[in-house]
């Protein structure tokens, strides 16, 4: 509670003590800029729910017995920004950058767009979704910004967008990175896809099927589906798999409840079959996964845009993170950083053709990126926007998270 009133404390502060217009302003241009160069500016803007003027009354709390949990992540993500904005004043960085929050009362996003705002800004970088999500990336568009959507792993039924790009992948893309991995390591074995009734399990199992099954060639793998529409036990499946051959078994659902009958009924059958499970990119938010004596040895794979490894700069972010802010950074102040960093210095190198220069591996910091067009409809020359297919392969073992591939 302490550490995150301090945190709040420090952002409120920050973004009142920085307003120079629209709503809040961190200024890391070069002071000293030579006039006679006259060299540009870039603005950059980092939009986020924050609702401050729903938890503050200038710097002090409404409430200061709670703290909603449900705005930290979008306070995580901007302090992780915020951090990556201050490494471009240090080396005299000729960027401007702007803290938005979505959620505000008085400026609002379709204010902020009435009275042309945003109209001069580089580049838009947002932790958003659902209708801000659609209002950023429709002014994108209509003004020719790059907007990078960092949280959201949806296209929102945008259409015809070259300057959105998608970094958090859709569910489709991770589909199609489990069903690569399955093809290069998992060929020969037995594979199945276990789903219950539903219409996102069914886009699942679409996904699967035209992945599998292109252009009226044969099946590149033998999938086998198998439906659980009620509670399963290790005797059910013990009579489905086949005792002789290594089975995958692909969880096609996102139902937590659901995840949790597959696993326990994969992990009664531990000892006599060899089973790899595959869920889906939410299952890592499953607390009864996270378990150290859940599922003892016993490996739930997942996949992720989005690993952190402990390295060099990993120690430094989390230094200078629990310095400013008296706690250890969440996943989601990693990914402000990365985004803010990566994509503002790309800006930098390449500002009159961004878009087409989304994957310049020497800039990341964490982990690289793999952005590529998505067309929704064939024979179109346009972009519907630019997806990162980029993935990672984690499995949860023993209470730990561990990349695998």
């Amino acid at each position: 509670m302490k550490n995150k009133f301090f945190c709040l404390l420090m952002l409120a502060t920050f973004l009142s003590s920085r307003i120079s217009y629209g709503q809040n302003k961190v200024d890391t241009a070069n002071a000293k800029v030579n006039d006679t160069a006259k060299a540009k500016i870039y603005k950059v803007a980092v939009f986020a729910p924050l609702y401050l003027d729903s938890v503050f009354t200038s710097v002090k709390l409404r409430n200061d017995k709670s703290i909603p949990k449900f705005i930290m992540p979008a306070v995580d993500f901007v302090q992780g920004a915020q951090i990556a904005f201050d490494t471009f004043a240090l080396y005299n960085e000729r960027v401007e950058a702007f803290i938005y929050d979505t959620k505000s009362y008085t400026q609002s996003l379709p204010w902020l767009i009435k009275n042309k705002l945003l109209d001069s800004l580089d580049l838009m970088i947002g932790s958003v979704k659902d209708i801000d999500f659609k209002q950023l990336a429709d002014f994108a568009r209509q003004k020719n910004i790059p907007f990078l959507s960092a949280t959201y792993p949806n296209d929102g039924g945008i259409t015809s967008n070259p300057f959105l790009g998608i970094i958090n992948s859709t569910l489709k893309a991770h589909c199609e990175g489990i069903y690569s991995f399955i093809l290069q390591n998992h060929g020969t074995d037995k594979i199945y896809l276990c789903k219950k009734s539903g219409v996102q399990e069914d886009k699942i199992a679409g996904y699967f099927k035209a992945l599998n099954e292109q252009e009226g060639k044969p099946p590149l793998l033998n999938i086998q589906t198998i439906n659980m529409d009620r509670e399963v036990s290790p005797a059910f499946f013990k009579n489905k798999l086949d005792s002789t051959r290594k089975s995958v078994i692909i969880g096609g659902s996102l139902d937590e409840s659901f995840a949790k009958n597959l696993a326990d009924a994969c992990y009664g059958l531990k000892k006599n079959i060899s089973i790899t499970l595959i869920g889906m990119p939410n299952w890592d938010g499953f607390k009864t996964f996270t378990k150290k004596d859940a599922y003892k040895d016993f490996p739930i794979h997942f996949t992720t845009p989005h690993y952190v490894e402990k390295d060099y700069y990993n120690s430094i972010i989390t230094s200078e993170y629990n310095s400013r802010y008296k706690t250890k950074p969440s996943d989601m102040a990693y990914k402000g950083f990365q985004t803010a960093y990566y994509f503002t210095k790309l800006l930098l190198k390449y500002p009159d053709n961004f878009m087409a220069h989304l994957n310049d591996k020497p800039l990341t910091v964490f982990y690289d990126f793999n952005f590529r067009p998505v067309f929704i409809k064939p024979n179109i020359d346009t972009p519907d926007y630019f997806e990162n297919k980029h993935l990672f392969v984690m499995r949860i073992i023993n209470g730990e998270v561990l990349r695998e591939w």
